[in-house]
């Protein structure tokens, strides 16, 4: 499986997300998009806000709990 996060600081959104993967023991790569690399990626898969997940190349814009199980139990 494959998981990158992309999150920024003070985002509730993000947090939530990485404490979930974290108790799933789900490995993930963090990108914070302070880092303008990362938040240059991110702007070119038409992503404009934080968290944005991908996983195993599927991006997901939102935090889709049903999706994001689906996912990582496929």
């Amino acid at each position: 499986m494959n998981i990158t996060l992309y999150t920024q600081d003070s985002c509730p959104p993000c947090q939530y997300i990485k404490n979930y993967f974290n108790e799933q023991n789900l490995p993930f790569t963090e990108k914070n998009i302070k880092h303008s690399a990362y938040r240059q990626e991110m702007m070119e898969m038409d992503a404009f806000s934080t968290p944005l997940i991908i996983i195993n190349g599927e991006v997901l814009r939102s935090v889709d709990m049903d999706r994001i199980e689906a996912l990582i139990h496929e």
